[in-house]
């Protein structure tokens, strides 16, 4: 946890808000502004009672009522000028911390992700930069303008008399006593409120997204059961900060009125000595009221400041996240690819293995020539998918390079490499737009829907991938499809995903076992339409079915982390005792599987 102090971490948010500084510091004086000319008021009473106790003449009474009257008036319109100034520029703010905050996380490795609950995320960029915004428009605001109008407050207090001035000094030590245990106490608290409810936002996303199978198992009542104790743990630490607050009205209600019985009892006892005049005793105690609602403020606004810090500690926490998997400083390019892919003694292990674990992929290599597709497969948890995840650098190798026509990858642009190579995963994710934008997301021409080219490409894809049902969905290409596709079966979100695979028109296209969801009869329409994409195009391809197997012309097996066989189906049949086991095993896995039947549904 961050440790700094509460003023050293607030100011490292200002560099987000240079822009709209101006418009706060202006606000910040507006509010100062209006608070002295609160504080202006008084005086004008002293000399209007002292002048009618001396004469009873009336002839002022008028003037200095309208006086009054005017200063309050431009009171009132300071405050108005303040919210006017500092509202908007904290919605700016607050977007650019958000815009920030999205560009940071597309920024993060997938390891960061990996490791992250995405409620904790989501809670980060909505409640805490929210919470930022109103401190940066009023609690900042106020709280500097209520400070300096207490200080300034109290100097007008000692100037009536200096032993009531010493009453109200003596008085508001407790406050900035209690302030002080205050802040200690509750920022822990603070801390755990956010992230308790960042928790609670992973809960329910997860409810959400997994309600299927909530509802399959009946564990509704169960996930429910966990949810409520959750909010209450959210809840009690609620209750504990609501406490808190509490304790310290008490110091800022109970202490004024404290100060203001014992000034009372002063005043009246300097009038009858004559050391304070009743128009003095009078403006001292409309300084005192005018000092009121900034000393109450002081609770709610320091606890505010506290919750500032908190958010923007946690939004810093993502911030300063190392970003491991980043752009070379100067980038190589390749002007005309060709598609050469190969993995010379590639090793990896998961950054979060233990130091007695072997590394996952230990020694690869691996030489795919242009337009050659490759069928990698190899046993449950061998390292497949990692390794075909580590041609796009969604993790980098430890060991080892991947060369790219070649370059090794490293040592591309991100934006280049992933122009060159495309992947489709065997967990097909879509997004809430439609069908058009989710297939042609990385194809270069998505700018220009309406081109002819582009709308080719985009038919081809589909054709390609058997998607051509989109055009049956109500508003066919149009159509928005749900939050990550679930709308569809899982057939039709494999093949969107591979017609945006196929879209993006690669030198080099990954499939990790793009066709699991699929029937027997979509699968080999699927595969037929595909082999003449793979004729142009270098392809590396998990298999997890023997069909797909023989889609490709090479077959590489992955085995104890490395690569211990490569060449056609027929040769590894003959000569890897190991590679028949795996077939074997392949073939097993189809023959029981469920999915045949999972296009029914479609």
């Amino acid at each position: 946890m961050n440790n700094k102090g509460t003023i050293a971490t607030l100011l490292r948010i200002f560099p987000y808000a240079k822009q709209a500084l101006p418009r706060i510091v202006m606000g910040t004086l507006a509010a100062i502004g209006g608070h002295m000319l609160a504080l202006t008021i008084p005086q004008f009473l002293q000399g209007l009672v002292n002048g009618l106790s001396h004469n009873g003449s009336l002839s002022k009474l008028l003037p200095a009522v309208g006086m009054v009257l005017g200063l309050g008036i431009i009171e009132a319109v300071m405050t108005l000028l303040r919210r006017w100034l500092v509202l908007t520029p904290g919605t700016h703010v607050e977007a650019g911390l958000r815009r920030a905050l999205y560009a940071k996380l597309q920024e993060l490795p997938v390891q960061f992700h990996d490791r992250w609950p995405s409620g904790q995320l989501l809670s980060r960029a909505t409640q805490d930069l929210s919470l930022i915004r109103r401190w940066l428009s009023f609690g900042l605001v106020l709280f500097i303008a209520n400070t300096l109008t207490i200080a300034v407050g109290l100097g007008v207090l000692f100037s009536f008399h200096w032993i009531l001035g010493l009453i109200f000094l003596i008085c508001s030590l407790p406050i900035w006593w209690r302030g002080y245990t205050f802040e200690r106490d509750y920022h822990a608290l603070a801390r755990r409120s956010q992230d308790q409810a960042g928790d609670l936002a992973t809960s329910v996303e997860e409810a959400v997204h997994g309600i299927r199978v909530l509802k399959a198992f009946g564990r509704g009542e169960y996930m429910s059961g966990k949810f409520a104790t959750d909010a209450n743990e959210l809840r009690q630490t609620e209750m504990k900060k609501a406490s808190l607050i509490a304790s310290i009205w008490i110091y800022l209600i109970m202490v004024p009125e404290f100060a203001v019985g014992m000034s009372l009892f002063a005043g009246v006892w300097l009038v009858a000595a004559g050391q304070l005049t009743v128009g003095g005793l009078v403006a001292f105690f409309a300084s005192a009221m005018v000092l009121r609602w900034p000393t109450e403020s002081v609770g709610f606004l320091l606890s505010m400041t506290l919750d500032a810090k908190t958010a923007v500690e946690r939004f810093f926490e993502v911030i300063d996240e190392s970003v491991d998997i980043a752009e070379p400083a100067e980038p190589a390019t390749i002007s005309a690819g060709r598609g050469l892919l190969e993995f010379k003694n590639v090793s990896f292990r998961y950054p979060d293995a233990s130091d007695s674990t072997p590394d996952l992929l230990r020694g690869v290599d691996l030489k795919i020539q242009p337009g050659e597709s490759v069928a990698l497969i190899g046993l449950t948890g061998c390292g497949k998918s990692t390794l075909t995840a580590l041609t796009t650098r969604l993790y980098d190798v430890t060991g080892g390079e991947i060369l790219l026509d070649g370059v090794d990858i490293r040592q591309l642009g991100l934006k280049e490499l992933r122009t060159h190579i495309a992947m489709a995963f065997e967990d097909a994710t879509l997004f809430s737009t439609t069908v058009r934008e989710n297939v042609m997301l990385g194809h270069p021409l998505t700018a220009s829907p309406k081109s002819p080219d582009y709308q080719a490409k985009l038919k081809q894809a589909l054709e390609i991938a058997q998607a051509q049902f989109v055009y049956e969905l109500p508003d066919g290409l149009e159509t928005r499809i749900g939050e990550e596709g679930l709308s569809l079966s899982g057939g039709q979100r494999q093949r969107l995903a591979l017609a945006r695979a196929v879209a993006a028109e690669p030198e080099v296209l990954v499939l990790d076992d793009p066709l699991s969801a699929l029937d027997v009869d979509t699968e080999k329409l699927v595969e037929d339409a595909l082999r003449t994409v793979l004729k142009t195009t270098t392809a590396l391809i998990v298999a997890h079915r023997p069909s797909t197997v023989q889609l490709a012309d090479k077959v590489a097996l992955l085995e104890d982390g490395k690569i211990t066989a490569f060449g056609t189906h027929s040769h590894l049949l003959a000569t890897s005792e190991h590679y028949r086991y795996v077939i074997s095993s392949l073939e097993s896995e189809k023959a029981n599987s469920p999915v045949v039947n999972e296009e029914v549904t479609e």
